[in-house]
């Protein structure tokens, strides 16, 4: 609800012709949806602008993008847009820099405009922010595991994933590893595939890895999973 009423409060000051900070504002024309364009489900930093901007459309009844129309960002407690309010630009599109907030976890942020009825429409847009458990977490993956447990090559990297006869899980795949108790990760990243009857291609680390460094894996891979974990004291960024 406090979503709403910040949303219905600013679009009107923006229908007025002025920003927050006074500057004019031009809308022109309206539209009845809003679309993401990039820059969802990206992992960053607690406290750190995320890498990517947040690109999103405004569209017309017959999905056309739409100039001119209003938009506004907002989010938890902690979350900064630049800029949070504005006009769709000649491409219908809005462009924002999301900082996140000082807490690890997820963080919804709302995109919202008007329709020419004068009625509310959002979208909900989800981005991870990592604290310092997490951090190291993802620093061990990048070295030790995404080669083979991520799909996706890069420049800097070149997935091993379509070689392997096995499968490995993604760290997103939280419709399996969600089943998987903390205590059962640390066995199979500690003696490998074969401690869970599972397989053989997945190498022990308990000889390469600390206990913190294995418990800060586990942070970072119930942090990022697809659907989210959930489990007594977890803590979720909200407002």
């Amino acid at each position: 609800m406090k979503t709403r009423a910040m949303l219905i409060a600013l679009l009107g000051l923006m229908l007025c012709g002025c920003s927050r900070k006074g500057t004019p504002l031009l809308v022109t024309n309206f539209g009845t949806a809003v679309i993401e364009s990039s820059g969802g489900k990206q992992i960053g930093a607690t406290g750190m602008v995320l890498a990517q901007p947040v690109v999103v459309q405004v569209n017309d009844a017959q999905g056309a993008a739409v100039v001119g129309a209003p938009v506004i960002f907002s989010g938890p407690a902690g979350v900064s847009f630049d800029p949070a309010i504005g006009t769709t630009d000649t491409s219908g599109q809005f462009t924002t820099n999301v900082r996140l907030g000082g807490m690890a976890g997820r963080y919804q942020l709302t995109a919202g405009t008007r329709t020419k009825a004068m009625k509310p429409v959002e979208l909900k847009i989800e981005e991870i922010a990592l604290g310092y458990q997490q951090q190291l977490g993802f620093q061990l993956d990048d070295k030790y595991c995404a080669r083979c447990h991520n799909p996706e090559s890069s420049a800097e990297r070149v997935s091993n994933y379509d070689n392997l006869e096995v499968k490995p899980h993604p760290f997103t795949e939280g419709d399996t590893l969600n089943k998987m108790s903390d205590a059962e990760l640390t066995a199979i990243i500690s003696h490998g595939g074969p401690a869970l009857n599972k397989s053989a291609l997945m190498p022990p680390y308990g000889y390469t890895l600390s206990k913190t460094e294995i418990e800060a894996l586990i942070a970072y891979i119930r942090l990022i999973s697809d659907p989210p974990y959930h489990a007594a004291g977890t803590v979720y960024a909200q407002k």
